[in-house]
């Protein structure tokens, strides 16, 4: 009559050792979806700044259309996270007209990651993004990318 008691304790340690094991793995599971959305999230910024840099060199100076297409790219985006710089080297940045600029700069800084993972608020700020390019058009006018 005791085979029965020990198959209900061994029952018992096996849904023991189940919900440690279990939330273990979970916790690393959590982990490893989490660092996937990190590293997706980090590329779409380097991605949204190459396209305001593209975006700058051949659509006119200063078009509203850039940051708001960058943030396309990275919906939880503001737009005082993005810089937009003319340059005309060796003169002073943003002291330039569309003919005499040299490059664009666009730069990313001050964004917040923010994890999902549960009972965990973490956030992370990612390193600044700069892309710079040299001058191309900076016209709109018959540019089917600026519209």
């Amino acid at each position: 009559m005791n085979i029965p008691n020990r198959h209900r304790r061994a029952r018992g340690a096996a849904a023991v050792e189940f919900a440690l094991v279990c939330s273990l793995l979970c916790m690393l599971l959590l982990g490893a979806m989490e660092m996937g959305r990190l590293l997706w999230t980090w590329n779409a910024a380097v991605e949204a700044t190459r396209f305001g840099a593209r975006l700058a060199v051949v659509c006119d100076m200063n078009d509203s259309h850039i940051k708001s297409r960058m943030i396309s790219r990275l919906p939880t985006l503001k737009t005082s996270n993005i810089t937009l710089s003319y340059l005309n080297p060796p003169a002073a940045v943003n002291s330039c007209s569309p003919a005499d600029c040299k490059a664009v700069r666009v730069a990313l800084s001050g964004y917040t990651h923010k994890m999902i993972l549960p009972f965990v608020p973490l956030s992370l700020s990612l390193p600044p993004f700069a892309t710079t390019l040299r001058k191309e058009y900076m016209s709109s006018a018959a540019n089917e990318v600026c519209q």
